[in-house]
Formats: C-alpha cells, structure tokens, sequence
C-alpha cells in the first residue's frame, strides 16, 4: 500500500530539500575559497606605463623582471615617443611617464594649470651614438660638423673625408625625446638662441630599430640611436665637441666620466608623489638587480634614485 503525503507538506519537503542542497553547494564554494592560497584570489594592481621608444624595451624587461618580484603588480608597457608619454601622464591615462629628455618648463606649467605636479626620477643613462654604414670610410665627425650635416650646410659625404656621396640624413619623428634632445643639444650645440633646425629633406623614421635598419642598408645615409639599439652591422662614429678636440666613441665609462659629448639621463614621471604601489616599484628599479638590466641591455646604470621636479 502506497502512503501518500497530503500535497501541501509534500511541497514544503521539496522546497526544504533544495534549500539544503544550495546550502551544501555554498558551503562547499567557500571552504574551497578558505583552503585556497590567499595572495591566488588577492586582485592584480596594475601600473600603465607608457613613453620613449629609447626606453621601451628597458622597460618592458623591467616589467618582466618585477612580474616574478612582485606577481600581484602588473605592469603595462607601451611606447609611442617621450611626448606622448608626458601628454598621457598628464591626461591622468597612465601611471608613470617614460621620457629621453627631461620635461619641458610648459609642460611642467600646463600640467601645474591642472594640479598636477609632476615628479622625475632618473632611472639610467644613454649616450646617443652616430652611425653611419660599414663601407663609409668615414670615422670621426665633430659636434659642429654632425650639425652642418643635419642641418643641410653639408651635403657631401667628400666634405667631411668620405667619398664623392650624397648624405642621406635619418632621424627619429619629432615626438621623440631622442629627436628633441638631438636638436637642442647636437644641431643647435646647446645654445638656447640657436635656431638651427633639421634639413627639410631629412628623413623621419619611427623607431630607433629603423634607423638602424636603413643605415645597414644604405651607404650614404647617416643616423643616430641610443647606445643600446646599436648592432654590429654598422658603424659607430667618434665624436668631438669641437674642431680639434679629442674623439670619444660611446661607452659606459666615456658616459659616466662625462667624456663623450652626446649623452643623456634617461626618465621617468610620476602625476606628484607615487602612490604607495608606484613607489615600491621605482624603488626597485633602482635596486642592484634591476640595474644590471640596464647594463645588459647597453644603456648605463645609476646607483641611487634621483628625483627631482
């Protein structure tokens, strides 16, 4: 014989049924939570770090590198110029700005005009290295000769001790803080008052990687790039300051004795103080192990952080 419940406490049993199993399943969910490792479900804190295309690769091995130090820091990397670094940091859209030239006083005012305070630490140094192809005879150049060349004054490799060639002029796009720091401190030797500027026909490539390319290629052009994207398949230049100075090729002593005349402190930018997450990773750049990453990468070291705007 059958027994049968009366359908209103056959109802209420059912529902008391799926409530202990949805009970069982959550309890399930998080003792499974509460036995797991807990840094596993700790969010991922990420940093946007975008700029010079000089540093980009330091940078992405920065990135790489902290990623195993610290794995709940995610850092972004992307290039783009120094200009668009700095414009970026102050449009509030990345964390910390990558520049190959300091930041400008309008930058630094326009930026100021927002409340934002701008703060800068050398992170490495560079010497930007002038290179021309493996078959130009061509050794040496002074700083004023390499100006004449940029600038059109020159336009004959014959006219520096080369062959009987016309010089094809490279450089990088003027978003570059490479190209920047290449104008005011190579073609206008410094001088503020110099009006000096690229010939119109120079060539504007976008990467330092393509400067080097085309020099390998052709034997009448003439370039410049950041000591750590020189190959051996061209030629760097000595240089001198002046017209009968003494040659210096790039190097990290000719940098940190001050010797070779075209180098530069490589930066980075924070929007004001870092927040407790950029600091901890700035100040690791600065450690002995972050360092030796520049090192290998050809740039030169620094041995303690530099702040200063």
């Amino acid at each position: 014989m059958r027994f049968s419940l009366p359908p209103l406490r056959r109802l209420l049993l059912i529902l008391l049924g799926f409530s202990l199993v949805g009970f069982n399943l959550a309890g399930c969910a998080f003792s499974g939570a509460s036995g797991a490792d807990p840094g596993a479900s700790a969010p991922v804190t990420s940093i946007q770090n975008k700029g010079s295309d000089t540093m980009v690769n330091l940078a992405l091995a920065w990135a790489e590198a902290y990623q195993v130090v610290n794995p709940r820091v995610s850092v972004s990397v992307t290039g783009g110029g120094s200009g668009t670094g700095i414009t970026a940091l102050a449009n509030n859209t990345v964390d910390i700005a990558n520049a190959s030239r300091a930041i400008k006083a309008e930058e630094i005012a326009a930026m100021q005009k927002t409340g934002i305070d701008p703060l800068e630490f050398t992170v490495a140094r560079d010497a930007i290295a002038v290179i021309v192809n493996l078959a130009n005879p061509v050794q040496r150049l002074t700083l004023p000769q390499i100006s004449a060349i940029y600038s059109g004054a020159i336009t004959n490799w014959s006219q520096v001790g080369g062959e009987d060639r016309p010089i094809v002029r490279l450089s990088r796009e003027t978003n570059s803080g490479t190209h920047v720091y290449f104008l005011e401190e190579v073609l206008r030797l410094g001088n503020s008052d110099n009006k000096t500027f690229f010939s119109a026909d120079t060539l504007l490539l976008p990467s330092s990687e393509g400067i080097t390319a085309e020099v390998r290629d052709n034997p009448n052009a003439i370039g410049y790039d950041g000591l750590g994207y020189v190959v051996p398949e061209v030629k760097v230049l000595g240089v001198a300051r002046e017209t009968g100075g003494e040659y210096f090729f790039p190097s990290v002593a000719t940098v940190n004795d001050l010797s070779y005349p075209i180098a530069r402190d490589l930066y980075m930018y924070t929007a004001g103080a870092p927040s407790a997450v950029e600091q901890a990773y700035l100040d690791w750049i600065f450690s002995p192990s972050a360092q030796d990453i520049v090192a290998e990468l050809g740039f030169v070291p620094v041995t303690a952080p530099l702040s200063g705007q």
